[in-house]
């Protein structure tokens, strides 16, 4: 299995939106580092759930159920999109600042690339962002 953390900005698409339909298609993506993340997702792979914009704070954890398939909202018909379905709320958020200050996630892509929508997380860093959360 392999770790992902997937953006989105709650006014969009919050964690409320998630918990109430379970599964949702993640589209929408137009950046290629992330689209090409989105293909490399299985089924059975688990994504942090971040809220963007002004919360800035991982919330719960989906997890992949259809791989990657054409995003009918891009009219180019080179971007997915990926089914996810809602897996479990963190104890507690895990906010970007926190994050940050942990020497153990200083390599993530979340504070490397802090644009990118999509992105691996490794099996290491997941537990250190788990262990946030408790």
């Amino acid at each position: 299995m392999n770790y992902w953390l997937i953006k989105t900005e709650p006014g969009s698409w919050s964690w409320a939106d998630q918990k109430k339909h379970n599964v949702t298609h993640w589209d929408g993506v137009r950046n290629y580092q992330a689209a090409n993340n989105l293909k490399a997702m299985q089924i059975g792979d688990q994504c942090f759930f971040y809220h963007s914009v002004s919360e800035k704070s991982i919330v719960g954890i989906v997890e992949v159920i259809k791989t990657a398939y054409p995003d009918p909202t891009d009219e180019t018909g080179r971007f997915v999109m990926v089914d996810v379905r809602y897996l479990m709320e963190l104890n507690k958020p895990v906010n970007l600042e926190v994050i940050k200050k942990d020497n153990r996630l200083s390599d993530i892509a979340l504070v490397k690339q802090s644009r990118l929508s999509v992105m691996p997380i490794g099996a290491d860093e997941w537990k250190a962002i788990l262990e946030h959360s408790l």
